[in-house]
């Protein structure tokens, strides 16, 4: 089995958070690898204290993604915190230097893809990042979408409001992850009706 490096964007949103923990009940399988990426801004001004501080405060929420992870068994996280800008530049060029195979983001109305598609097209995102792109938006409180299963494998839920009506093709929107409900088992029976079973018998010729 090939392992898979999952690159998962970190941000201070709570649909950062519901897309770590989708990606963990559905796309994480055993032996993948984690890779938790944070990109915190250019300061301006060039202070080193300011950048410090921005890297420190990057750090400690890659920490608290990091402890998510740690409650799924099995889990292999790496962290990655780096310096760069808000188009989602930054993300594309480390997301293409580690070859990972997928990417999952939070969508929110401040979401990087909107800005990088508006630079380079919707349609040049996928040529752009190089892998699978899952971005998960936060379902509101009410809602519980289910996902589907096709061949034991979760299907994430297509949600056509959630792009705000940009045409992103290369984008899957899932929903939170709902435990399924096993069928109630229904005992076998070998012959449920004894007068279906019709027996035919044939005289015996005698020459």
């Amino acid at each position: 089995m090939d392992v898979r490096r999952i690159v998962v964007v970190v941000e201070d949103v709570e649909a950062a958070r519901t897309a770590l923990k989708w990606a963990l009940d559905n796309l994480v399988r055993y032996g993948d690898l984690i890779t938790l990426l944070h990109v915190f801004s250019t300061s301006r001004s060039r202070n080193k204290n300011k950048t410090r501080l921005l890297r420190l405060k990057g750090f400690q929420l890659t920490l608290s993604f990091k402890d998510i992870c740690n409650t799924f068994p099995n889990t292999k996280v790496e962290m990655i915190v780096t310096e760069g800008d808000q188009d989602g530049r930054k993300i594309a060029a480390v997301v293409t230097e580690i070859g990972a195979s997928t990417l999952v983001l939070g969508l929110h109305d401040h979401s990087f893809l909107y800005r990088l598609a508006m630079a380079h097209g919707s349609s040049s995102i996928a040529n752009k990042l190089n892998c699978r792109i899952l971005g998960i938006k936060q379902p509101p409180p009410s809602s519980t979408p289910l996902r589907t299963r096709t061949s034991g494998t979760a299907t994430p839920v297509l949600d056509s409001c959630s792009t705000n009506n940009m045409d992103f093709s290369q984008i899957d929107i899932a929903g939170l992850h709902v435990p399924d409900v096993p069928p109630p088992k229904v005992p076998y029976r070998i012959c449920p009706n004894p007068y279906a079973i019709i027996w035919k018998s044939r005289k015996s010729r005698r020459k």
